[in-house]
């Protein structure tokens, strides 16, 4: 602007234009300010009073008594309702990390507000609670949000909303803040809870963290207001899977709403990153619901405290499974009676409760169909979705009507099936292809939306070695038969129990 122009203006105007003019730009426009989260449920889900919410913590951890732990803890899953509610099992998961050194904590949570299809990594820099300022590893979050198409930076799932502050990280870091005193955070809210977004993020952050330097921390509760009994029942199915490393299992419970926990994907990509740095134990240190820690049993929510530590005594293991003659005999008399009402009587066979607690187990199970010694139809249910005895006799109809490889069953071959029933353990990753032992173990290959599946016995039926094994895998999976080498492949590998009825 000339200053001719200026000149004819009233004076006021002309000395602050002659201002912006003179005075150079980075003076005059200020630096953006920090992004900083503050606290949203303080006053509610725990005290916003800093003496108040540090005496809380700290009596309720002087009243946890974890087991001693020596090993190395890599994760930890903690509860996030109400400090009344959850506190004290939460306090079992913070007071096994006393006296241990992290310098960055991933905190992993579900997004109770708001809906969205991918994980948000926190865009900002810092959490505030009652006892201060958190600082978010911003460099950190940044190479986190570009491992994978899944994940992104933002603020969406973190920022309040109208329907509410989301609390499942907030409640976190009081208890971290008393613990380990000054470490920085990297916040994640997962707004698609699927195993590919699960496994995603586990495998970016098993690539990202080097040395033990790093915590990470699932937040999530587990059932939701059901009677104590059910609900106790309920939980423990999740954590049995969870101490015997299942994961894969849990997540298609989780998704398919038949276990339950809020949390369920952040648990699960805690346990895959973990695995992947070297952890190979999962421990509960403690389970209890709001009916223990408020009263109400009418309608309850359950609490874990679990951590995952890398040990060398060696991986956790599904405890031995055995059937007696009595229980084979009962579940192929199901198998068979529920072919018969399938295809004779075109309806579900519904077999009496059963009294027997093994066969009242969730089990993954297959039902094997032939006729005259040639296939004629097996069909499972990989994850253990169901008590075994309802698992067997929905895949024996299944098998008989539904395999597409063959056209269902008539009434006239009824006579003619032999029947075999495959009784799975859990599913644990292959992390080393040595560990499969042909005619012990079978494999389940995952390739994103590809998944296929070999019984233990049906190398041994074909002849084949252990990459042969894989191979034939991998082409059950619907892939490529080298899928079994490409690092987006999961390998789990399960054993069995194999019995049959034979006809002559």
């Amino acid at each position: 602007m000339s200053i001719k122009r200026i000149l004819s203006m009233n004076w006021l105007t002309a000395q602050l234009i002659v201002l912006l003019v003179t005075v150079p730009l980075q003076h005059v426009v200020a630096e953006n300010p920090p992004m900083v989260r503050q606290a949203g449920v303080a006053g509610s889900f725990y005290p916003a009073d800093p003496k108040t919410l540090s005496a809380m913590i700290d009596d309720m951890l002087a009243h946890a008594t974890p087991p001693p732990i020596q090993d190395p803890i890599l994760a930890v899953v903690a509860p996030h309702a109400g400090y009344q509610y959850s506190g004290p099992v939460a306090a079992y998961t913070y007071a096994a990390l006393k006296g241990r050194r992290y310098s960055r904590v991933v905190v992993i949570a579900p997004s109770h507000y708001e809906a969205f299809d991918f994980t948000s990594v926190y865009e900002g820099d810092a959490y505030v609670t009652p006892l201060g300022t958190v600082q978010v590893d911003k460099a950190f979050a940044a190479q986190l949000a570009k491992m994978s198409s899944t994940m992104r930076l933002s603020s969406q799932g973190h920022d309040p909303t109208k329907a509410g502050a989301e609390h499942a990280i907030e409640v976190q870091l009081p208890w971290l803040q008393r613990v380990l005193g000054e470490f920085t955070l990297v916040p994640i809210v997962m707004g698609d809870q699927s195993y590919e977004n699960s496994r995603a993020l586990g495998v970016a952050l098993a690539k990202l963290i080097h040395g033990g330097d790093t915590l990470i921390v699932a937040s999530s509760d587990l059932s939701h207001y059901h009677p104590y009994d059910e609900a106790v029942k309920i939980d423990h199915k999740t954590l049995n899977a969870l101490q015997r490393w299942d994961y894969f299992s849990m997540s298609r419970n989780f998704e398919e709403r038949i276990w339950e926990a809020c949390g369920g994907a952040p648990i699960v990509s805690a346990m895959i990153a973990a695995e992947r740095m070297g952890a190979n134990q999962a421990l509960v240190l403690k389970y209890a619901n709001s009916g223990d820690t408020a009263g109400d049993h009418s309608r309850v929510v359950g609490y874990s405290a679990d951590v995952f530590v890398k040990t060398s005594r060696g991986d956790a293991v599904d405890p031995p499974f055995s059937l007696n003659d009595r229980e084979k005999n009962e579940l192929l008399t199901i198998a068979r009676k529920s072919v018969e009402h399938a295809v004779g009587e075109k309806e579900a066979f519904e077999p009496p409760a059963s009294a027997d607690n093994v066969l009242n187990q969730e089990r993954g199970a297959f039902v094997t169909l032939r006729e005259s010694g040639a296939l004629r139809g097996c069909v499972g249910y990989t994850s253990a979705v169901k008590p075994l005895y309802m698992t067997v006799r929905d895949t024996a109809a299944l098998a008989a009507l539904r395999d597409p490889r063959f056209q269902p069953v008539s009434p006239l071959e009824l006579p003619r099936l032999e029947y075999e029933i495959s009784v799975l353990s859990s599913l644990r990753r292959v992390t080393d292809i040595q560990q499969i032992k042909v005619g012990k173990d079978g494999l389940l290959m995952k390739n994103g939306a590809n998944e296929g599946l070999l019984l233990p016995q049906v190398p041994v039926e074909q002849k084949w070695d252990r990459e042969k094994f894989l191979e034939e895998t991998c082409v059950k999976a619907g892939v490529r038969p080298n899928c079994w080498k490409d690092e987006n492949t999961d390998i789990f590998m399960f054993t069995s129990v194999v019995f049959g009825e034979q006809k002559p």
